[in-house]
């Protein structure tokens, strides 16, 4: 079997590989058929733009021809439109002569006279500008007359004023005198000012006293403020704490990070306590002392979590594990507290060889998570010493009782003989601690929380009293209000009169200044009389000096008329002759300038004809004296005659051509070769695959060879599995598993038991089961494959150590039945010890095999003294 197992897993690989090879054939062979199915539209786009090429060849060909025949006919009907055109300038110079000689005698009489029209204007705008000049002085004077009449009128409306202003002063006297005629008769006010004033110093003194304690309470409250803000930053700090701890673990190992925040949500499902992972409740008292905490715990049960009862384990364990398919460790605490456990000896006795605790005062946890501790790692009986330590450590492991040991950067551990009494002694380094060197202090942080607690009641205390204390501010703070208006209508009842008085005093003054300042009317009336005189004089002067330059101005306007009517009848007659004469030059010089146009255009057709042969000869490949073949005569025939036309299909077929991008014609060379290359890919293909076909047969054929007898050979085993199992009350099943049939390599023999009526089967791990139930499954097992393999004798050695007294008297009755058959090898089990009350067969022989420092040499062992004075003992009892 192990040969045909060997040879299927060769055989499938090869499978595998053959499978690989034809996927990429059969892979590679798709794509280029799919790239050549595209190149084959390549190709036809290919040679349909080629025959677009070959009629824009024959368009580019026959267009300079056509050009050459337009451009000839042109050149004729030139020449014929140029000599008719000498003939006609020929007629009009003739026409001409007479007419100009006219219109030279005219303009020889008209420049005189139109220099002195000129200087008649240049002395008319002088005249002009002098006249304006005038005016304008006028105007200034005009101006300034008023002015003075408007100085005149605001000293009249300021002198009414001051006669208004003096009435109502002398009225305000009056009234004023009245009333304090009436207020001399009013009561005295001062004792009720000074009543006033007495309960406004009580209320200041009152309002500085609620003051001083509004700020004693502010003080207070700064205080207690900042004490919380310390508080709040040492409770952050630790949860910040917190939080890279659990970073770490989900880094490590993040199926139990998922249920850690499954547990957070669903703590409530819980009757006992239940613990988060120990790495995040261990506190380690001082960070240097992480390393041998974490070197001396496993890393299984530092991401395990603490359960107070099983049955909340069990729960635990069916969701996140069962449901969830999350794996995680998970931990009962001892029933009976073991966190209080006394060392086995007082440290102080090991103080002389350096050391200076024992592990278990290094670190804070739980009460639960310490009572496994102390279980399962004796924590609480771990010294840990110094260099000291590691200087005496010869002396030191011969100390009793001492199984564990730390010194600054070692462990030790250490094991009696239970024979020779001889120690041997393993040594290890301590390692860096990466997880618990991030502390927290559970009971430190439960403290900061009750005192951030007692912070926001003492708060709340002193909000409520600055209430209070604002209500009474306010109160007082109102009736100082309504003091301060009393006193103010009392003061101002008092000084009403002294104010009259002042009132009175103040407008008599006023009223005599206003009577002083009284303005004279009549001066100023003349005044203004002598400066209108004045200016009245200037105007006249002004006036002369206008007149006479208004005059000459009409004199030379006149002059200047007469020298213009003269200026028009000549210009008109010359106008005339040259509207005559104008239309003759013009035809004249149209005629001149056709005939130049006519020369030149003929001139350039010339040299345009001569280029457009040439160049259409050189486009057709033809020689400078040869005529237009007789090929190229009919494919021109089938091909338009016009510039128009041709463009109009040069331009068609050239879009057409442009439509056909990316093309070459290597596109062809390279559609051919891969028809090539696709009809070796389909041979190579085709052989692959017979090959696989066959190989897929011998598979087969090999796999019924070889998994038929294991599956008969697993269903022994599970029979007798079972068998055993059952004679215990529980349940066991072993099969063959594999996730996948055609992966021979992956298959494997899968264990299930079930110890608990109450749970269902469960594959055999290192984490589901404990250690007595591993050690009973596995002891069974191997029972089972004993029945199907024969040999001279077995041995079984110590298997019974780890289980729990029914186990162990089970499997032991188990190892008697089968042992003691007939058909059975012999059979030795070695053990230290064994359970009282087993049943023992008579095929069976007991040894007892002594060993030990004070053990009897064998030659003076007597086996007769010894019977008889056991004999002797029990008749005593």
């Amino acid at each position: 079997m192990y040969e045909y197992h060997c040879e299927l897993k060769n055989f499938r690989n090869r499978e595998r590989e053959l499978e690989n090879v034809v996927k990429e054939k059969a892979s590679f062979l798709e794509k280029a058929k799919q790239r050549n199915e595209r190149n084959k539209h390549d190709v036809n786009r290919y040679y349909e733009k080629k025959r677009h090429l070959d009629v824009i060849e024959l368009l580019e060909k026959k267009k300079p021809w056509v050009e050459y025949e337009t451009t000839r006919k042109e050149l004729e009907g030139v020449k014929k439109e140029r000599d008719e055109a000498k003939k006609q300038l020929s007629a009009l110079k003739q026409a001409q002569a007479p007419m100009l000689k006219k219109i030279q005698l005219i303009d020889n009489q008209l420049k005189p006279t139109e220099a002195q029209i000129k200087a008649k204007t240049v002395a008319i705008k002088e005249a002009s500008l002098k006249c304006k000049q005038k005016q304008d002085q006028l105007d200034r004077k005009h101006k300034e007359i008023e002015d003075i009449k408007q100085t005149q009128r605001l000293k009249q409306m300021e002198e009414e004023d001051q006669q208004k202003r003096i009435s109502n002063t002398r009225r305000t006297i009056e009234d004023l005198k009245a009333e304090l005629a009436k207020v001399g008769d009013q009561p005295d006010v001062s004792p009720r000012i000074n009543a006033v004033n007495v309960e406004l110093r009580r209320i200041q003194v009152d309002r500085a006293k609620i003051e001083g304690e509004k700020s004693d309470l502010r003080r207070e409250k700064d205080n207690i403020l900042a004490e919380s803000k310390m508080l709040e930053k040492k409770l952050n700090d630790m949860n910040n704490m917190m939080n890279a701890k659990e970073e770490k673990l989900r880094g490590r190992h993040r199926d139990t990070h998922t249920a850690l925040q499954w547990l957070r949500q669903n703590k409530e499902l819980f009757v006992g306590n239940v613990h988060e992972p120990m790495m995040l409740v261990i506190s380690v008292k001082d960070h240097r002392y992480a390393k041998y905490v974490e070197n001396h715990i496993s890393f299984h049960d530092l991401r395990a979590f603490v359960f107070q009862r099983k049955d909340d384990m069990e729960k635990f364990m069916t969701e996140v594990r069962d449901k969830m398919n999350l794996k995680v460790n998970s931990i009962s605490a001892p029933e009976e507290s073991c966190s209080k456990r006394s060392p086995s000896r007082n440290i102080e006795s090991l103080r002389r060889f350096g050391f200076f605790t024992y592990l278990r005062e290094m670190f804070d946890a739980p009460d639960e998570v310490m009572s496994y501790l102390c279980h399962q790692y004796r924590v609480h009986d771990v010294p840990v010493g110094n260099e000291q330590t590691k200087s005496m450590i010869r002396t030191v492991i011969e100390e009793p009782y001492l199984k564990v040991l730390y010194t600054t950067e070692e462990r030790y551990t250490l094991k009696r003989s239970f024979y020779s009494n001889k120690i041997s002694t393993s040594n290890s380094a301590v390692h860096p601690s990466q997880y618990l060197t991030i502390t927290v202090d559970a009971e430190e942080k439960r403290q900061l929380e009750q005192q951030m607690k007692a912070c926001e009641s003492k708060l709340r205390d002193i909000d409520e009293r600055m209430k209070a204390l604002q209500k009474e501010f306010t109160a007082l703070d109102r009736r100082d209000n309504e003091l301060l208006a009393e006193k103010k209508q009392l003061s101002e009842l008092k000084g009403k009169k002294r104010q009259l008085e002042q009132k009175i005093s103040t407008k008599q003054d006023s009223l005599r200044q206003m009577e002083q300042s009284v303005i004279d009317l009549k001066k100023i009336e003349e005044e203004t009389k002598e400066k209108i005189a004045a200016v009245n004089y200037q105007k006249v002067t002004i006036v002369t000096a206008f007149m006479a330059q208004m005059k000459l101005r009409a004199k030379l306007t006149m002059e200047k008329v007469y020298l213009a009517l003269e200026t028009v009848g000549l210009t008109a007659e010359k106008t005339k002759l040259e509207n005559d004469c104008r239309e003759g030059a013009s035809e004249l010089k149209t005629t001149d300038q056709i005939c130049a146009r006519l020369e030149q255009r003929k001139v350039q057709l010339t040299e345009l004809c001569k280029g457009m042969l040439k160049r259409a000869k050189t486009i057709c490949r033809m020689q400078h004296d040869e005529s237009l073949p007789e090929d190229l005569r009919n494919a021109f025939s089938k091909l338009p005659d016009t510039l128009d036309e041709i463009d109009a299909m040069l331009n068609e077929e050239r879009s057409r051509a442009e439509c056909f991008t990316g093309l070459s014609e290597s596109v062809v060379d390279e559609y051919n070769r891969r028809e090539q290359e696709i009809k070796h890919l389909e041979k190579e293909l085709e052989d692959k695959s017979n090959a696989l076909n066959a190989y897929r047969q011998n598979i087969s054929e090999a796999k019924e060879r070889w998994l038929n007898p294991l599956k008969q050979l697993v269903e022994q085993i599970n029979g007798k599995f079972s068998d055993f199992f059952r004679s215990m009350q529980c349940a066991g099943e072993v099969d063959l598993h594999s996730e996948n049939e055609e992966e021979y390599d992956k298959y494997g023999i899968r264990i299930r038991v079930k110890f608990h009526s109450s749970t269902q089967l469960h594959e055999l791990t290192a984490h589901h089961q404990s250690g007595g139930e591993r050690s009973v499954s596995t002891m069974l097992y191997l029972m089972a494959l004993q029945e199907l393999n024969r040999c001279p004798f077995r041995v079984v050695d110590e298997i019974n150590q780890g289980m729990d007294p029914v186990n162990e008297r089970r499997v032991f009755d188990i190892v008697v039945r089968t042992a003691c058959k007939e058909t059975t090898s012999q059979y030795f089990f070695i053990t230290p010890k064994l359970l009282q009350n087993l049943q023992y067969a008579e095929e069976m022989t007991v040894l007892c095999v002594h060993n030990g420092a004070q053990m009897l040499p064998p030659n003076q062992w007597d086996e007769k003294v010894f019977v008889r004075r056991c004999l002797q003992r029990k008749a005593r009892a």
